[in-house]
């Protein structure tokens, strides 16, 4: 046992305060509960992943975060528009046309400052935020977890015992690691490439805030292209991890021989100029073979990360965090914080992120939004309604069965989660590597 400066009890431990951490934390504290959070890093710290999809606006809703929202300098975004390859450009997906609701409407957010404010938020609603605090193991008696031990941000060595412990840990998914609960996606082992750009190409009026897709032309990847409010563009490029990192150079000679080969990007970055340096990160998508045992709960990246083709990051993490608060308060209600109890979200949830998960996979396979509206036009609705994060329900499935009808008869099914490991070994992946000029 490490020695501790200290022992006390709480009813939660949070580790992580990103998003879904302060999401399960605020609503825990919402139901009366006695919740502790403890981040690592002191905020606000740069993240990536910066586009939301509408599906947010409910949690937003029951977080208190939307008059916040609204109230930001945050761009709006009301659309998706994809490019191909040979640089024919999709009607916008506007999200309004399809849902005419103000929960169609959302944001592209400079992730310091929206992770900044969710904190904020669950401080507000009575969470005690440690930061920057670091929970050095989480302790169990038997299979149980009952708290954490954890350097404090006073610089001591604390033991916060508790009935349930929440992994929002991110991409160091401690208990997944602990226990060896990780399923690799032997598909979506991707990297990304990425800088911003200050005075680059904007659209205008209702399409300002707008995700642009532009398949690379090679068909190898493809680049996201997310207004900011800081007169900032976020201008990156996805593609196989090898493809990206492997023989090619630095960085920069990697992104730049890219924007070249693209005439779509290159055209709408032309016009304005490179604002900080090169990130890269390795993003293999993965997951956790369970969301919960005794007394512990995964939420967020921490149980599992999704290739960031549809933006859906955020979205993911925020109904972990929802689904999770909902079950462990249950919980306490009943008495009872089993791995059956913490974990009855799971199945729903696992659904959910299948699907945008095929949505993605077969937008690697060569699926043609155009192609498939075109022959389809009655599901048209049906794909924005997963492009918007609407995953969550059994009436979107009907897509699936016309999609496939457009493909050859002797195309392969997409393989499912593995088991076995990616090229790289577990603790080098989702390694992100920062420039000196990293944005606070």
């Amino acid at each position: 046992m490490i020695a501790t400066h200290s022992t006390r009890e709480t009813e939660v431990v949070v580790i992580g305060g990103g998003p879904a951490g302060s999401t399960v934390s605020t609503l825990l504290a919402q139901h009366g509960r006695k919740v502790e959070l403890f981040e690592r890093e002191k905020f606000p710290r740069f993240h990536i992943g910066e586009s939301l999809i509408p599906e947010t606006y409910w949690v937003f809703q029951r977080l208190n975060m939307l008059d916040k929202m609204k109230k930001s300098a945050f761009v709006k975004k009301f659309s998706v528009q994809f490019v191909s390859a040979s640089g024919r450009e999709s009607a916008p997906f506007y999200f309004h046309d399809n849902k005419p609701h103000e929960c169609s409407q959302t944001w592209q957010v400079i992730r310091s400052e929206f992770d900044m404010m969710m904190l904020d938020n669950a401080r507000e609603h009575g969470v005690t935020v440690h930061q920057p605090a670091r929970v050095q193991e989480v302790l169990f008696e038997g299979d149980k977890a009952v708290g954490v031990v954890v350097w404090n941000e006073k610089g001591q060595r604390e033991e916060v015992r508790s009935k349930v412990v929440v992994d929002a840990s991110g991409q160091s998914t401690m208990l997944q690691n602990r226990f060896k609960l990780r399923l690799w996606d032997p598909v979506l082992n991707k990297g990304a490439i990425w800088t911003y750009w200050r005075n680059a190409y904007r659209d205008t009026g209702k399409d300002e805030g707008a995700t642009l897709v532009v398949q690379t032309t090679n068909k190898q990847g493809w680049w996201w292209y997310i207004p900011q409010h800081d007169d900032t563009i976020s201008v990156g490029v996805v593609a196989p991890f090898d493809y990206l990192f492997k023989g090619r150079g630095g960085h920069q000679k990697v992104y730049d021989e890219e924007v070249e080969a693209c005439p779509a990007i290159k055209k709408r970055v032309a016009m304005g100029t490179q604002a900080t340096g090169y990130y890269a990160t390795k993003d293999y998508s993965y997951r956790s073979k369970e969301v919960a045992g005794d007394g512990w709960v995964l939420i967020g990246d921490a149980f599992g990360f999704l290739d960031p083709l549809y933006s859906s990051g955020v979205l993911l993490a925020l109904k972990s965090g929802e689904m999770a608060a909902d079950a462990i308060d249950d919980g306490f209600r009943n008495g009872d914080v089993s791995a059956a109890q913490l974990g009855q979200w799971g199945p729903t949830f696992n659904k959910g992120v299948d699907r945008m998960r095929r949505l993605v996979c077969e937008y690697y396979d060569g699926f043609s939004f155009g192609r498939f509206v075109k022959t389809f036009p009655q599901l048209k609705g049906t794909v924005t309604d997963l492009l918007i994060g609407d995953l969550f329900t059994d009436r979107v499935d009907e897509v699936w069965e016309p999609l496939e009808s457009l493909k050859p008869a002797d195309k392969a099914p997409i393989p499912a989660w593995s088991a076995g490991p990616p090229s790289e070994t577990p603790d080098k992946v989702n390694e992100l590597f920062l420039p000196a000029d990293a944005r606070n």
